[in-house]
């Protein structure tokens, strides 16, 4: 640290008479040492009682930390499944048996303190406390995490969240049933919860978390802002989300970007710094793919409602991202939706598109990357959806999760029923959101009319 400089003395001072006495003498406060002595009978039970305490409040920190109930959170259908509830004490209690044994430590040392209170002793007790301190705010912030998860439940978000959930389920089913194997769906599927922010965001099962310690997820978690709860036909997010963890889960994760890699710099003859930051996008990419076909167009016309920013955000190319440019991430997203019978619907919405963003500068997207975008993008949609993969038990996504005009007939018809608060008979919960931004386009009935009904319809049955 800088010293001080020395103040300089007024003119006034600096002119008086100086004085033949020897300056003071000053001496240095020296810290007292331990105390000597042997204690007083008062302040002996004082200790004797600070002690006792110190153990007694560690031990009752430490149980607070209390295995959750099934019935705590409400026994709607909004509630916490059991499997979760259970997977939860079950990753608490690795930490609590470690807890009991910081703690039985303090409390030894506590006892020893106390028999002969040495200053030896009482350090060993004060380290010991705070080691085991230190290890229950630890654990507690992995409690208060699941906690504050659960206990939404209660709330108003509680039938919001439980359709979410819904929607998840519907998504890992239908593809886990398309396999057409005895494969069974994870036991623990995504649980969704609302938080503060703009967009939609997942954390995959394994993963470590920094609200978890670093510990790795156990269960994937889908996090909503609270305003996409209010707008329903815009939560084809969720499907988005729900497909980063699918693709994990199925085992796509490393196998995509090198088979995109590979595929656009042999049969695509692409330089490999371009077919390099196709790879680098394949999460994203796929994950749009999924959306799509799991939820219909509303995917795409939802993508641009996210996307559709200043240009200045939307059209500016980074070569290290790992999304997509946005501008055209949408047309990726349209070459899809024609190759899945909607040719019409794909090319009024690429117009409206290159509408919003007519001109695409040199300085936006390197000019040499516009030059191969179109065959790239049509390529990669190829090799993500038309393609067969082991994971997908020798078959292509699009033949794993059939979607087309057929499909659409049904979300029509769900659309109409729902603007008009009837149930929309069998139909999978996943296609509600397009049958949500159907009615809405059609304007069937008033957007608060849809979103009640949406909610009372998938978060009650």
């Amino acid at each position: 640290m800088a010293q001080a400089p020395t103040p300089t003395a007024s003119p006034a001072v600096r002119n008086r008479p100086t004085s033949n006495r020897p300056p003071p003498v000053v001496t240095p406060v020296v810290p007292a040492a331990g105390y000597q002595g042997a204690a007083t009978p008062t302040e002996q039970r004082l200790l004797d009682n600070w002690l006792n305490i110190q153990s007694i409040n560690l031990m009752r920190y430490g149980k607070s930390l209390r295995p959750f109930t099934k019935d705590e959170f409400g026994t709607s259908p909004a509630a916490p499944s059991e499997a979760h509830i259970e997977a939860v004490n079950r990753l608490i209690d690795r930490f609590r048996g470690k807890l009991v044994e910081m703690t039985r430590g303090v409390e030894a040392a506590a006892a020893a303190a106390r028999r002969e209170p040495t200053t030896e002793r009482l350090q060993v007790l004060l380290m010991r406390k705070q080691a085991a301190s230190n290890r229950v705010l630890y654990a507690e912030g992995i409690w208060d995490f699941y906690f504050d998860l659960f206990v939404q439940r209660l709330s108003t978000f509680g039938e919001r969240l439980r359709t979410v959930d819904r929607i998840c389920a519907n998504c890992y089913e239908d593809l886990y049933v398309g396999l057409g194997t005895a494969q069974p769906t994870p036991s623990l599927l995504p649980f969704s919860y609302a938080s503060s922010g703009f967009s939609p965001a997942t954390f995959r099962r394994g993963v470590p978390m920094k609200r978890l310690r670093h510990n790795p997820n156990i269960f994937p978690l889908i996090m909503l802002p609270q305003h996409r709860l209010d707008n329903v036909w815009a939560l084809s997010s969720i499907l988005h989300e729900v497909s980063h963890n699918l693709q994990a889960d199925i085992g796509l994760w490393e196998v995509i970007p090198a088979r995109v890699y590979q595929r656009l710099t042999t049969e695509g003859k692409l330089p490999p710094d371009i077919a390099q930051v196709w790879a680098q996008w394949h999460k994203e990419i796929m994950a749009d793919m999924f959306a799509l076909i799991l939820g219909g167009p509303a995917a795409v016309e939802s993508l641009m409602d996210v996307v559709g920013r200043s240009p200045a955000s939307t059209v500016q190319f980074s070569p290290d991202s790992v999304h997509p440019t946005p501008y055209l991430r949408v047309l990726i997203n349209l070459i899809l939706l024609r190759r899945l019978g909607f040719e019409t619907m794909a090319d009024d919405l690429g117009r409206i598109w290159k509408r919003l963003y007519p001109t695409v500068s040199a300085d936006a997207i390197p000019p040499r990357f516009m030059k191969t975008f179109q065959p790239a993008a049509e390529m990669v949609v190829d090799t993500m959806v038309f393609q067969p993969y082991r994971q997908f038990a020798n078959k292509s996504l699009a033949q794993v999760v059939k979607f087309g005009p057929a499909q659409m007939t049904m979300i029509e018809t769900a659309g109409r029923r729902l603007a008009a608060g009837q149930d929309p008979g069998i139909i999978p919960p996943r296609f509600m959101i397009s049958a949500a931004r159907f009615a809405l386009d059609r304007q069937l009935a008033t957007p608060q009319a849809i979103t009640d009904n949406f909610y009372r319809i998938l978060g009650r049955r």
